[in-house]
C-alpha cells in the first residue's frame, strides 16, 4: 500500500480515537488500577481485530460480487464521516462513566473478556469499519482488499490501545478538573472530519486517485 495512504489514515484514526464514547467510559471506570488497565484495554484490542477480521472478509466478498459496491461505500463512508462530524459539533459528548459497576477483584481473563465484548460486540464498531476502511484502500495497490483492509484495522486498534493505555494511567483526572479539554478535542475532531470526507470524495470522484 501506498505510504501516504497509510498516513493519512493513521491521521484520521487518531481523530477518532480522540472521540469520548463507550471505549472511553470502560477505560476510565477501570484506570485506577494499573494492571487492570493493561488487561481491560487488552481486551479492547482483541475486539477491535476480531471486528477488523469479520468486515475484512465480508467487505472484500462484496467488492468481489458488485464492481460498483467500491464506489458506493466510498460515497456512503464520506457521508457518514461528515454526519460524524455535524453531530459532534451539535453536540459534543460528554464523559460520563456509564459503564456497570466493577469488580476490582475480577482476574486478568475477565478484564480482558469485558474489554473485548466492550468493543469488539459494539455495532458502531462495525458500521464504522464498514463505511470507514474502504476509503482508504486502493484499487489499483498489489495487495489484495481484505489484506489493506486488515492493515488498516490493525493500524486502528494500535493507535486505540496506545492512547487508551495514556488515558487510563494519567487522564482521568484531568478530563475531570477541565472539562474544557473533551470539549476542544471534540469540535476540533468535529470540524476535521468534515474537512476529510470533502477531501476524499474531491480525490475519489474529482481527481480519481483511487
Amino acid at each position: 500500500m501506498p505510504i501516504e495512504i497509510l498516513v493519512a489514515f493513521w491521521a484520521v484514526s487518531v481523530l477518532f480515537v480522540l472521540i469520548p464514547g463507550a471505549d472511553w467510559a470502560y477505560v476510565l471506570s477501570v484506570g485506577a488500577n494499573h494492571k487492570t488497565i493493561i488487561s481491560a484495554v487488552f481486551g479492547l484490542v482483541l475486539g477491535y481485530i476480531a471486528a477488523t477480521i469479520l468486515v475484512a472478509v465480508g467487505a472484500a466478498a462484496l467488492i468481489a460480487k458488485t464492481p460498483f459496491a467500491f464506489d458506493i461505500l466510498t460515497l456512503a463512508g464520506a457521508i457518514y464521516l461528515f454526519w460524524l462530524g455535524i453531530g459532534l459539533l451539535r453536540k459534543p459528548p460528554a464523559l460520563q462513566n456509564d459503564t456497570p459497576s466493577l469488580n476490582s477483584k475480577s482476574s486478568n481473563a475477565q478484564w480482558i473478556k469485558r474489554g473485548f465484548c466492550v468493543s469488539g460486540l459494539n455495532p458502531k464498531m462495525f458500521l464504522f469499519f464498514l463505511m470507514f476502511l474502504p476509503q482508504f484502500t486502493s484499487t489499483k495497490a498489489a495487495w489484495p482488499f481484505s489484506l489493506q483492509i486488515f492493515t488498516l484495522g490493525i493500524i486502528h486498534a494500535f493507535n486505540c490501545g496506545s492512547f487508551y493505555l495514556l488515558i487510563g494511567f494519567l487522564a482521568r483526572a484531568l478530563l475531570k478538573k477541565y472539562p474544557q479539554i473533551n470539549l476542544a478535542l471534540s469540535r476540533f475532531s468535529a470540524v476535521s472530519m468534515m474537512t476529510i470526507s470533502v477531501i476524499l470524495l474531491v480525490e475519489r470522484y474529482v481527481l480519481g486517485e483511487m
